[in-house]
C-alpha cells in the first residue's frame, strides 16, 4: 500500500484507525482552489485506487475543517487557448471519472465552500456528510462557461433532472439545509464533526465484505445499462460474491450463529 507525500496539495494516506480506509486530503491555502497541478495530482490518486494491489477498501474525501474547495483556480484558465483548455479539462473529468468509478466506496466530508469542481468532487464520492455551515453550487455560467468535470452528468442522478437545471442554469448557491432536502448532501452535522462523521461511516465499509465493491459497480451500472444488460451483470457479480471467503464467513456465521456476527476479511 502507497501513500503520497504529506507536503504535496492533494494527498493519499492510510487512516490510523484501519489501514483499509484511505483519507484523500486537499490541501492548498486558502479555500482549496483546485490548480493544475492538483488536477494532475487528482488524477494520479485515481489510478490508484484503481490498482488491484491496493489495500485500500474505503475512502474519505476532505479538504479539512475549513472549506472543501472552492473550485478550479480561475487565474490558469484565462490565458488558454480553447485547445489548450480542452486538453486540460479532460484530466479533471478523467480525475473525478476515476474516483467516481473506483471500487472503494467514498465518503465526502464537506466543510465550508464545494463550489464549482469543488461541488463536482463532491458528486463524484458515493456519499456526503456535510457541516451546517457548507454552501455548495455549481457557479459556471456566472463565469460564462458551464460544469465540465462530471456537475452536467452526475448531478441529475443525485438530485432529480429539473433541481438539476435549476442548480445549473441559475448558477446558484445552494445552503447546507436545502442541500440535505433536495438530497445533495446525505447528512448534515455540526461544522465541527463532519471528518469524524465520515471516518466512522467508511470505516463501516472499510471492515465490510468483498460483497461491498460488486454492489456498488451493479449499481452503478443500472443508471447506465438496460435492465437486461444490468440484470446480467448482476448474476455474474453475485456468483463472483458467492465465490469468496467472505461469503463463506457470512452464510456459516449466519447458520451457526445467527445474522449481524460475521466478521470479513475481504477476500
Amino acid at each position: 500500500m502507497t501513500s503520497t507525500p504529506q507536503t504535496a496539495p492533494v494527498t493519499l494516506s492510510p487512516h490510523p484507525a484501519d489501514e483499509r480506509l484511505a483519507v484523500l486530503r486537499l490541501d492548498r491555502a486558502p479555500v482549496n482552489a483546485l490548480d493544475q497541478a492538483m488536477w494532475d495530482q487528482l488524477a494520479a490518486v485515481a489510478a490508484e485506487l484503481h490498482d488491484a494491489g491496493t489495500g485500500y477498501r474505503a475512502v474519505v474525501v476532505t479538504g479539512g475543517p475549513r472549506h472543501f474547495a472552492a473550485g478550479a483556480d480561475i487565474t490558469e484558465m484565462v490565458d488558454l487557448t480553447p485547445e489548450q483548455f480542452d486538453r486540460r479539462n479532460r484530466v479533471l473529468q478523467g480525475a473525478f471519472h476515476g474516483l467516481a468509478t473506483a471500487p472503494q466506496i467514498t465518503v465526502a466530508a464537506v466543510n465550508g465552500y464545494a463550489l464549482g469542481g469543488g461541488c463536482e468532487l463532491a458528486l463524484a464520492s458515493d456519499f456526503r456528510v456535510a457541516g451546517s455551515r457548507t454552501v455548495l453550487g455549481l457557479p459556471e455560467v456566472t463565469l460564462g462557461i458551464m460544469p465540465g468535470s462530471g456537475g452536467t452528468q452526475r448531478l441529475a442522478h443525485v438530485v432529480g433532472l429539473p433541481r438539476a437545471k435549476d442548480l445549473v442554469l441559475s448558477g446558484r448557491r445552494v445552503a447546507a439545509d436545502e442541500a440535505l432536502a433536495i438530497g445533495l448532501v446525505d447528512r448534515l452535522v455540526d461544522d465541527a464533526e463532519v471528518f469524524d462523521s465520515a471516518v466512522e461511516q467508511a470505516l463501516g465499509f472499510a471492515r465490510g465484505p468483498l460483497a461491498l465493491r460488486h454492489a456498488k459497480r451493479a449499481l452503478d451500472a443500472s443508471v447506465a445499462l438496460p435492465i437486461e444488460a444490468g440484470l446480467a451483470l448482476e448474476a455474474d457479480l453475485i456468483t463472483a460474491c458467492f465465490a469468496s471467503e467472505d461469503a463463506q464467513r457470512g452464510l456459516r456465521s449466519f447458520v451457526a450463529e445467527g445474522p449481524g456476527k460475521a466478521t470479513f476479511t475481504g477476500r
